[in-house]
């Protein structure tokens, strides 16, 4: 930088020398102008990436085919707001990690048929996704490779061999081609959560696929859509010599998972419950006196199910959290035993991108210490839910604690912990009904020493005087 000082004996306002200094003071400042300018527009654009991230769906197919015939969900997607990127499962390019961050918020794979993922993605790449709380979208196939296969095993999820498929011989469609694997789902065989499944229709659903079968040991894993009691998994061009991989109901069509940590997975047997031509399609029953409709209820289970796995549905979180004794308006150092308190939680849920206040008539609140001493439900008091309970009679440290976990909802839990002391000796109560016998005793007692004192005394007194 120039130097500032200036002589004021040669350097007078107004000289050669003094407008050169001037200049050059001006120029300084205008680039430290626009230096400051240039970092503001940095910092912005930093800002503006890390909103636009938010969204970034990696899509993985066996071909890019699957664009076009599948092109009216991945148009929805991209009317919501998700930037898709578009590869083929075996591209040497693919990664989902890059310098120990996720290069994408959710991950699609309608790519049943693949035997090895490119790049730097794998099976164990894909649940480290889902437990870094990434989601997840498979749609599988009759063709399903060992990959979609060991991914399913990993989330709960057994499918069922290469080149099986679900049969139903009572619920086909009469376009079937005569495999009866063209399975006509009602919606009674949906799961009774509008949150996953959207609102109730009466339209069925056309499924051509591989059945798979849940965990029975994993109780995270849910049932969206089952078969019906006449179907079952196996091979359609080979006699039944053995016991099927999944019978009746036990057949999973759709299954789902949310892990945890909040992360959602979807598993469908049925890449064509998404393409265009199921969407667009016509189903009726292949039986006599069936119902004809003229469209598949495919199109709004698609799009219920993707804003459930992408977590544009049934998303909840905990906003400002107060307690406090009645007639206060802040909390105090410790309870005491006995208060009578106030709890009230802000709980909000995620809709249409807006957080609005969620209604609910069934969130509990308890006060632990190492179990619950007071269970209650919480009242809607406007954006709010609120109660009011009285301390019990214990002392130590307790935790005012929220856990909230509803199917279809990310599990909400809320933990605040505060101190409950015993009463001082200033704040017990003078007299205590519970000890008027004693304090009769002692009356009594100092009663009866002064009636005895004073006999005792009379008597002494008058064998003096005898």
């Amino acid at each position: 930088m120039a130097s500032l000082v200036v002589d004021v004996q040669t350097n007078r306002p107004g000289s050669v020398s003094w407008d050169k200094k001037k200049s050059e003071i001006k120029a300084i400042r205008n680039r430290r102008i626009m230096t400051n300018n240039v970092l503001s527009f940095l910092l912005f654009a930093a800002m503006w990436n890390c909103v636009a991230a938010d969204g970034k769906t990696l899509v993985l197919l066996d071909n890019l085919n699957i664009r076009d015939t599948h092109s009216i969900f991945f148009r929805s997607l991209a009317d919501r707001g998700f930037d898709l990127a578009f590869k083929t499962a075996d591209d040497p390019s693919l990664s989902l990690i890059k310098y120990g961050q996720f290069l994408y918020d959710h991950l699609i794979i309608f790519a049943p048929s693949v035997e090895d993922f490119g790049g730097n993605i794998n099976v164990e790449t894909i649940t480290s996704f889902i437990d870094g709380g990434g989601n997840v979208l498979v749609a599988a196939s009759s063709d399903i490779g060992d990959p979609l296969r060991e991914l399913g095993s990993e989330c709960g999820i057994e499918v069922d061999e290469e080149k099986t498929a679900v049969i139903d011989h009572h619920n086909y469609d009469v376009s079937d081609p005569g495999e009866h694997s063209l399975i006509v789902a009602d919606p009674e065989n949906l799961l009774k959560a509008p949150t996953i499944v959207g609102a109730a229709t009466d339209k069925p659903v056309l499924f051509k696929g591989v059945g798979m079968v849940a965990d029975p040991s994993n109780p995270l894993v849910l049932d969206i859509l089952t078969g019906s009691s006449t179907s079952y998994s196996y091979f359609p061009d080979r006699p039944i010599n053995q016991y099927p991989h999944a019978v009746g109901k036990n057949t999973l069509l759709i299954a789902g998972l949310q892990a945890r940590n909040n992360a959602r997975v979807v598993f469908s047997g049925s890449l064509d419950f998404f393409s265009d031509a199921f969407f667009n399609s016509a189903v009726q029953k292949a039986t006599p006196g069936s119902q004809w409709h003229e469209k598949t209820g495919n199109m709004e289970l698609a799009e219920a199910l993707s804003r459930w796995v992408f977590k544009e549905a049934g998303v909840l979180r905990v906003g400002d959290v107060t307690h406090h004794r009645v007639g206060e308006s802040s909390p105090p150092a410790a309870y005491t035993v006995t208060d009578l308190v106030e709890y009230s939680v802000v709980i909000e849920m995620l809709s249409e991108g807006r957080w609005v206040p969620f209604d609910g008539d069934d969130i509990q609140l308890e006060f632990v210490r190492i179990d619950p001493f007071v269970r209650t439900y919480l009242k809607k008091n406007g954006g709010r839910y609120s109660v009011q309970f009285k301390l019990p009679d214990v002392y130590g440290v307790f935790q005012f604690k929220v856990d909230y976990n509803r199917l279809g909802y990310t599990h909400l839990y809320s933990a605040t912990q505060v101190s409950v002391r015993p009463l001082q000796h200033t704040q017990y109560e003078r007299f205590i009904p519970s000890a008027f016998p004693y304090y009769a005793s002692v009356f009594s007692m100092m009663a009866g020493l002064f009636v005895f004192s004073i006999v005792f005394l009379h008597m002494k007194e008058k064998e003096k005087s005898d």
